[in-house]
This record gives C-alpha cells, sequence and structure tokens, in this order.
C-alpha cells in the first residue's frame, strides 16, 4: 500500500498538478485505505503553521522583494566593482561577491538571480562578457542564496527537523564562503582563458572608491545587523526578520529613494503569494509526515539499510544522490518538507548530526536548481540575461562540477559547517 501511494504522489507531480494539492491528494486517499481519522488532518495542518519560528518565513520574503527593488543590490554592485572592475575577470569576481552580499540579506537564491543578474548581466556583456557565460555565473552565485543565512530553505529545513534556527544559520556561513570562493576561483580561471572583460577601464583612485563606500555602507551595513542581532543573541531570527524588512524599506524609501507607494503594493502581493503557497506546502506536508510515521514509513527505511548493511558513507552517498536528483525536479522548501521526515531518522541511525544533514540537504537542492529539466535557476538567469535556457547548459557545467565537489567536502568534512556552530552553544 505504502509503494502505491508514493506511485500516485509521483504521478501527480509528473502531471504538474500544484505540490500542496499532490501532497494533501496523495494524503487523504493513504488516510482512507489505512483507516487514520481524516479528523487529524485540519489538526495538523493548523498545528503546522501555529509556529513562533515559522512567522519569520513571510518577514524574509517580503525583505527580500524589497532589497530587490529598492536599490540596494545595485549599492552592492557599484561599491565591489569600484575594487575590482578593472582587471580582467574581474567582474565576475563583483558577480559573485554582490551574490554572497545579498544572499546575507535576502534568503533566497531566485531573488538573488533577479536583483544581481538585472544588473550585472547587461554590464558583463556590454564589458566584453559572454552572454552566455555571464548568465550561467548568476544562476551558479543563486545557490549561495539559499545556505548563507538568513536562508529560506534552511529556515524551513529547522521548523520540520525541530533544530535551533541560530544553530542551522550559523553552520551555514563557512560552507557558503566555501562555495562563493569556489565560484570566483572558477569563474576566474574560465575569464583568463577565454579572454573575457575589458580592462580599460583602469584603477579607480581611492577617492572614487572612497564615494562608493559612502554612497553604499547603509547597504552593506545590513547583514551584519540582521545576523549579528542573532548571533549575538539580541533578538531571535524571527525578529530579525521584521527588522530586515524595516531597515530594508527605511533605506529603500528614504534614502536611496527608489521604491514608490506604488511599488509597496506590488511588494507586499508577490510575498503573500509566495508565503501562501509556501505555507499551503507545509500544512499539506504535516499531515503525510503524521501518516509516514504511523506507518512507520521511517523506520523500515531505516532497516532496510542495515539490513542490506550498507556503510554509513554508501548511505550517505545514495542520500546526496537522491537528493541532487530531487532537486532537479522540485525546488528546495518543498523538497525539503516531503523528504526531512523520511531521511532524518535514517541520518540519525548513522550518526549524522540534524544540523550538518540540514546543510547538505539544502546545498543538495539548490545545486538542483541548476539542473534540467525543471533548473529553476537557470531559467530565470536565461530570462534575466535574454538568452535561451538551452544555451546555458553547456557554459554552466563547471559551475555544477565545482559545486559537487564543494558538496563533497562539506559532507565528509563536517567541521566545515559544525565548527563555528558548536562555538555558539
Amino acid at each position: 500500500m505504502t509503494i502505491l501511494i508514493f506511485f500516485i504522489l509521483i504521478m501527480l507531480f509528473l502531471l504538474s498538478v500544484p505540490i500542496a494539492f499532490s501532497i494533501g491528494l496523495t494524503t487523504i486517499i493513504a488516510a482512507v485505505f489505512t483507516s487514520v481519522p481524516l479528523i487529524r488532518l485540519p489538526q495538523s495542518m493548523f498545528a503546522s503553521l501555529d509556529s513562533y519560528t515559522l512567522m519569520a518565513l513571510p518577514f524574509f520574503i517580503l525583505a527580500g522583494k524589497i532589497m530587490e527593488l529598492g536599490g540596494i543590490s545595485q549599492k552592492l554592485v557599484q561599491f565591489a566593482n569600484s575594487f575590482l572592475g578593472h582587471i580582467r575577470g574581474g567582474l565576475s569576481i563583483v558577480a559573485i561577491f554582490a551574490c554572497m552580499f545579498f544572499s546575507a540579506i535576502s534568503g533566497s537564491g531566485l531573488a538573488t538571480v533577479v536583483a544581481i543578474g538585472g544588473i550585472m548581466i547587461p554590464i558583463m556583456v556590454k564589458m566584453g562578457y559572454d552572454r552566455n557565460f555571464s548568465s550561467s555565473l548568476i544562476a551558479a552565485g543563486g545557490v549561495i542564496g539559499g545556505i548563507i543565512p538568513p536562508s529560506l530553505p534552511l529556515l524551513v529545513y529547522a521548523v520540520i527537523a525541530g533544530v535551533s534556527v541560530g544553530q542551522l544559520f550559523i553552520a551555514g556561513i563557512i560552507p557558503g564562503i566555501l562555495i562563493g570562493l569556489s565560484l570566483i576561483i572558477l569563474s576566474y580561471i574560465i575569464c583568463l582563458k577565454n579572454g573575457y572583460g575589458d580592462t580599460r577601464e583602469g584603477t579607480k583612485s581611492f577617492k572614487d572608491i572612497w564615494m562608493s563606500f559612502k554612497d553604499s555602507y547603509l547597504a552593506l551595513i545590513m547583514p551584519f545587523i540582521v545576523l549579528g542581532g542573532i548571533y549575538g543573541g539580541i533578538f531571535t531570527p524571527t525578529e530579525a526578520a521584521v527588522i530586515a524588512v524595516v531597515y530594508g524599506f527605511i533605506i529603500s524609501a528614504f534614502v536611496y529613494k527608489e521604491i514608490s507607494f506604488h511599488d509597496i503594493r506590488m511588494i507586499l502581493h508577490s510575498t503573500v503569494i509566495t508565503t501562501s503557497v509556501i505555507g499551503l506546502i507545509i500544512a499539506s506536508a504535516s499531515f503525510f509526515s503524521l501518516w509516514l510515521t504511523l506507518e512507520r514509513v521511517p523506520h523500515s527505511l531505516a532497516e532496510a539499510f542495515n539490513n542490506v548493511n550498507f556503510s554509513p558513507l554508501v548511505t550517505i552517498l545514495i542520500i546526496n544522490l537522491f537528493l541532487l536528483i530531487l532537486g532537479t525536479f522540485m525546488d528546495a522548501p518543498s523538497a525539503t518538507i516531503i523528504t526531512v521526515p523520511i531521511l532524518l531518522p535514517l541520518v540519525k541511525a548513522i550518526g549524522i548530526d540534524p544540523v550538518h544533514f540540514g546543510i547538505i540537504m539544502v546545498v543538495n537542492l539548490s545545486i538542483g536548481g541548476l539542473t534540467p529539466p525543471l533548473g529553476v535557476q537557470l531559467f530565470i538567469a536565461a530570462q534575466v540575461g535574454k538568452t535561451k535556457f538551452e544555451s546555458l547548459l553547456k557554459p554552466v557545467l563547471p559551475f555544477i562540477l565545482i559545486l559537487i565537489i564543494d558538496l563533497l567536502l562539506i559532507t565528509f568534512l563536517p567541521q566545515i559547517s559544525s565548527g563555528i556552530s558548536s562555538s555558539f552553544i
């Protein structure tokens, strides 16, 4: 019966039925045929959303929308460009640095691709960079948005897995920096090899750099305000999300003057839609998780792995492969909600820390955003870069390869994600 239920769920996914409805319908069918009381459906859905931690989700989404339209991303790019824009391949480094800083504000890979790509890709093309390379680079940089805190996928994982949001955010810092630096090195090598970039602009003077800093420092200090407050114990992640919204709105509307009252309506409308979709998925998945628990599916899966005598090494490699494939079909928050109840007991049984596994899962699923058939970040980058999706498949391959190497390092060197977080416990 369990196999049939999963078959129905997969078929609904393949038929492009919305994820929340696919999970909900499948769970109702499962409940009917396994005598699980349907009265527990609304109770489970309400309980899953009745979370103080989860309140941070809409505020971080709202903050990301404000940053996207409020001129903050443009200021970050201008400041980074004042340092590196004059050297060959410098704009590729600027693009990744901008993705890292914007990720530390928005928490969203897609928002990072849209905000930074909309600014950087036209500049890079004008300065002699290949359009397809530039678009692929921004798409790869968007992976950082799901890892460097405050990260929406990490927040969702924390709620579903019942782990500390603060500890998980801290654990994402070094992996995010590792991925950013590896992308910088790779992009610089590619630029040197292909001669990308126009170096005629010349080195910026100290005065130019200082003027750029003065123009952008309010944007630069925002990640330190939000993340420093969380790690310093000054406020909770939920309170930090509200502070990010208020600070971002004040800077965007009254200092940079990039947001009008007309934009506010559009920002709120987009935030409500995004939050509603994620909330409905979480609510639907909660009853699905309950059914999995009652049917002892995670326990049975763990026993199956034990019976075939897979080593912990082979087990985590299989899980990595599964998550990479899943990420090509499904966005990170949705995949996290569905798979955590199944995989978490299994990884605990082989001795993997839930915080470490959260980083492994989000990195896997974020890489999936670069790969067909879904490849949402790649599709968005193609639209922003005004090129074809299929034209990005070849130039994005080196970035996918280096990201997989990063994933293996994060998986088998847990100190990368747990080293800093353990010092904050």
